[in-house]
């Protein structure tokens, strides 16, 4: 599983360490910096309008197979509403 962020590396060890001090919980992803937006941008999840004043990803979950085409998509602009395991675990084993 990976994670990707505007945020440089120095910011998002932050974000691990806060993780890790406040719930005791040790992130098991990887965490890919995506400064200059080239990721973000290939799936289209660029937010220019993000209201906290700095531009950020739409909270998106990608199931992408090994060949690298996206199987199930799941974007929400509100980032307090996620897709439900059940539905990521299920795009998961279609692949199969």
């Amino acid at each position: 599983m990976v994670a990707v962020s505007v945020d440089d590396r120095e910011r998002m060890q932050l974000m691990v360490d806060r993780v890790l001090e406040e719930y005791e919980v040790e992130l098991d992803l990887t965490l890919l910096s995506d400064s200059d937006h080239a990721v973000i941008n290939r799936y289209g999840l660029f937010n220019p309008d993000e209201a906290r004043g700095r531009p950020v990803p739409h909270p998106t979950t990608l199931v992408i197979d090994r060949s690298g085409v996206v199987r199930w998509r799941f974007t929400e602009v509100d980032y307090r509403i996620r897709p439900e395991n059940a539905d990521i675990l299920a795009a998961v084993r279609s692949l199969r």
